[in-house]
């Protein structure tokens, strides 16, 4: 059997010795309104929201993973979702992933999260089989997450270093900076920290960060909190001042100059039209 079925339960912790014995990938699913797994350290896994939000936790912090997107994380993670969460995870030794990932093509996979794509059918289709998936199911799985990584794989000619091996190093470096970034979106960038995870001084790392994504930490986090701001104007009843405060704006002012700068309308502008766009039942 290449894949088992695994049901999580309330608060459930893997025994890595006994789950690791049988060298083989498990699918995790939720069998409780309150599921919650604890994965090992030694663990590669892939995550998918189906409906809600999944609750995902490392030693570095805490973040959501929203339907339509996908996690690939390397290493220990608490996971769990809301009383009415739907999800899917693929996880296991990373020695179980090896021969999936060689027959897909795939040197190296970055820990990394990405929208779901073509992921979404394959796991699907992987969960549909269940202990029935054979290796060309298995390989597809992991051929999908190839397609989904391309981006971050053209990348690497940017990253320093000398030799393949370096530039990896180097990729998953920003990589982990840059889920740092969203995990404290609403706190002020502490460059010099983010520079120590890296492994490296604070300008090697706005030097990388620019050379391989064309921006520097501080503006991709800006980015982001601009991203954050309009959702929460547009899709939200949240006053203003509060939306500030939760997005770590110095005050209102700042507030309204990034966000009309970013863009080309006012805070109160965006929420009347997308007010004025909704039906008359769906007006709050």
């Amino acid at each position: 059997m290449l894949l088992a079925p695994l049901p999580i339960r309330d608060r459930e912790r893997l025994d890595p010795v006994a789950l690791d014995a049988a060298r083989r990938l498990y699918l995790l699913h939720p069998a409780g309104r309150l599921a919650r797994a604890e994965l090992p350290a030694h663990w590669l896994s892939l995550w998918l929201p189906l409906r809600g939000a999944l609750r995902l936790q490392c030693e570095d912090g805490a973040w959501e993973l929203r339907r339509g997107r996908s996690q690939l994380w390397r290493g220990a993670l608490h996971a769990g979702g809301g009383r009415d969460a739907r999800w899917l995870a693929v996880a296991g030794p990373e020695p179980a992933w090896a021969p999936h990932l060689q027959a897909a093509g795939a040197e190296h996979l970055f820990a990394h999260e990405d929208a779901a794509g073509l992921l979404r059918r394959a796991a699907l289709a992987l969960a549909r089989a269940g202990e029935a998936a054979r290796a060309p199911d298995l390989a597809r799985l992991c051929a999908a997450l190839l397609e989904q990584q391309r981006d971050v794989q053209d990348r690497l000619p940017h990253c320093p270093g000398r030799t393949p091996l370096r530039r990896r190093q180097s990729m998953q470096r920003l990589l982990r900076v840059r889920h740092l970034i969203r995990c404290r979106g609403d706190m002020r960038l502490d460059l010099a920290a983010l520079a120590r995870r890296a492994n490296c001084s604070p300008g090697h790392l706005q030097r990388a960060h620019r050379q391989v994504f064309g921006d520097t930490p501080s503006e991709y986090a800006a980015r982001l909190r601009c991203e954050r701001a309009w959702r929460l104007v547009r899709d939200t009843a949240l006053p203003i001042g509060a939306i500030v405060e939760a997005l770590g704006f110095e005050g209102h002012a700042a507030f309204s100059r990034s966000f009309k700068a970013a863009f080309g309308a006012t805070a109160g502008e965006v929420r009347r039209s997308a007010r004025a766009s909704l039906p008359a039942w769906g007006r709050p």
